[in-house]
């Protein structure tokens, strides 16, 4: 027997009281669970008689997950700490890719606002400023490698030096470099060449790798960067103080192949950390190994010939990174003294120091100041005595001072000094000072 639709019910009594669906005890059959919220009380199925709201579906909406409800918002029933955790990262957003993409930006660092600097910027500034400062007003510096200027390398004679090719030695200033010389000893010639060389200007060549290849290994650099000096012999010997003679060529040139027959291996950690490796017979930490030259050409035998002298690997980084000094070559081309010349990049290279000890000063000169006997620390000081004299006489200090430190077995020597040439900033100063 059909029903016919008429004898349906009406959907809703407007007379008759209707009970909350959202009340567990108006469904006791179904367990006792979280208060519906309000969009699950509008939810009515027409199709089933009577003008009560569909149970089944009703008790359906009350099985939520635990978690976010169905506005972004947690349950009431999570504590407050929790609640607060859950939406901090994610603030009301609607859906898993939303959120994931809120959580990137906010872990994105933001630009620099317009009119700021980032720290990196910054720091090249300051920089820029602190080597401003110290200009002392040189005339064609030579600009070289601060590990040289910090260095005993060079020997203070020009005589005697040892010859073999199997000689090793290693020169250790503290605690500012530790450097590994194989092939020979270095004198104060090769300084004077080295110094006449960074005296000219080096020019950054950029070729491409003939041995890159399109698709080949990555490690394979597409373009060979190098660094080299192009000048004539007059130049160089003028830069070198020496006459301008042809017969002066020879020995320059032997100076420098000299100079690209040595290895050098400079150790990029602190003293410590190398005595402490060549105890345990191990490596003592990173470094190179490298020569400072590695091609020397030249096209003629006469003062206006032209030679091109290239750089090491090692010089070419230093080039890339910066890592230069000024020093006064005119002051150091005057000097007498091997000794004197020893001291002096140290003392130019750093313009805000104004005394040296005595170990450190005859550290720079390849000895070591605690080993010698006490016949030997005299004549080491009256050799320093006579280089701060020859500094004075060719003018690179105004003056010097020695005074005692300690008493006893544990004396010791300090040389102050006054820098004939004032840096820039002390002269900013002195204007002002004057003005006021």
């Amino acid at each position: 027997m059909r029903t016919k639709f008429s004898s349906l019910k009406p959907i809703r009594d407007p007379s008759a009281p209707v009970s909350d669906p959202t009340s567990p005890d108006s469904h006791p059959s179904l367990p006792n669970s979280d208060p519906l919220p309000p969009d699950a009380s509008q939810v009515v199925h027409r199709g089933l008689g009577g003008g009560s709201r569909c149970p089944l579906i009703a008790g359906l909406l009350r099985f939520r997950p635990v978690g976010y409800g169905l506005k972004g918002e947690p349950p009431a029933d999570i504590p407050a700490t929790t609640r607060q955790k859950a939406t901090l990262p994610f603030p009301k957003v609607e859906n898993r890719s939303a959120r994931l993409l809120h959580h990137r930006m906010a872990k994105t660092p933001t630009a620099p606002a317009q009119g700021e600097l980032d720290a990196k910027e910054a720091a090249r500034l300051a920089r820029f400023e602190r080597t401003k400062a110290n200009r002392r007003g040189r005339r064609a510096p030579a600009i070289l490698p601060a590990k040289l200027t910090r260095t005993s390398a060079f020997a203070p004679r020009r005589k005697g030096l040892v010859t073999d090719s199997n000689f090793v030695r290693v020169y250790a200033v503290r605690p500012h470099s530790v450097i590994e010389v194989r092939g020979r000893e270095l004198g104060s010639q090769h300084r004077d060449a080295i110094v006449a060389l960074f005296r000219t200007r080096a020019a950054r060549f950029e070729i491409r790798n003939p041995e890159w290849r399109e698709a080949a290994d990555f490690r394979v650099p597409q373009k060979v960067v190098y660094y080299e000096t192009s000048t004539t012999w007059r130049a160089l010997l003028q830069a070198t103080g020496r006459t301008a003679h042809v017969n002066n060529l020879a020995t320059l040139l032997r100076s420098l192949e000299e100079l690209r027959a040595v290895s050098f291996r400079v150790y990029a950690g602190s003293f410590e950390q190398y005595e402490a490796g060549v105890k345990r017979g191990r490596l003592p930490s990173a470094g190179f190994s490298d020569t400072l030259i590695s091609r020397i050409s030249w096209e003629g035998v006469g003062l206006d010939g032209r030679v091109t002298v290239r750089y090491g690997e090692w010089l070419k980084d230093v080039f890339e990174s910066k890592s230069l000094v000024s020093l006064d070559a005119d002051v150091y081309f005057k000097l007498r003294s091997d000794y004197a010349k020893a001291l002096w990049p140290y003392i130019d290279g750093k313009p805000g120091h104004s005394w040296i000890d005595a170990p450190d000063a005859v550290a720079l000169c390849g000895e070591d100041y605690a080993a010698v006997t006490t016949r030997r620390r005299l004549k080491l000081r009256e050799e320093l005595r006579q280089a701060f004299d020859d500094l004075v006489t060719a003018g690179g200090l105004a003056s010097w001072s020695c005074e005692t430190i300690g008493q006893g077995r544990g004396k010791t020597y300090r040389y102050r000094y006054v820098h004939a040439k004032p840096r820039q900033g002390e002269l900013t100063l002195m204007s002002t000072a004057a003005k006021s």
